[in-house]
């Protein structure tokens, strides 16, 4: 089944970092590692993700996880939009099989409509 998991993240167009609790990035997938590269790509690996950070940035996301540890209903919060890039921004509460937080990551929800041509039914695929 992990397998299954990882292949999911790994095609995801968008950028999707893994961080635990301690804020130590456990996972990025590729699309995190090319948006990433000018900052060491996954390099970043094992490095605290608040370093990564401006100190109001910090204080964010530290804010958010605190709230994701008060209640196990409490798992993604909007952050910001970003206008120039056309998305909105989550954090989103990642929890063990007893509904505890284990960790977190940043979830991109572009809102740019897609430009590939549809799957054309009257053709094959062959």
């Amino acid at each position: 089944m992990e397998q299954f998991f990882k292949s999911v993240l790994e095609h995801d167009r968008a950028a999707i970092v893994l961080c635990n609790t301690d804020h130590t990035i456990i996972y990025m997938n590729p699309a995190a590692i090319r948006r990433y590269s000018k900052r060491g790509g996954d390099a970043l690996i094992g490095k605290n993700l608040l370093d990564c950070h401006s100190e109001g940035s910090r204080e964010i996301i530290q804010k958010v996880v605190s709230w994701f540890a008060q209640s196990e209903s409490n798992n993604m919060m909007f952050i910001y939009n970003n206008q120039s890039e056309n998305k909105d921004v989550y954090m989103v509460a990642l929890r063990d099989e007893t509904g505890r937080l284990i960790g977190y990551y940043e979830k991109h929800e572009y809102r740019t409509a897609e430009t590939a041509a549809p799957y054309n039914f009257d053709q094959s695929l062959i």
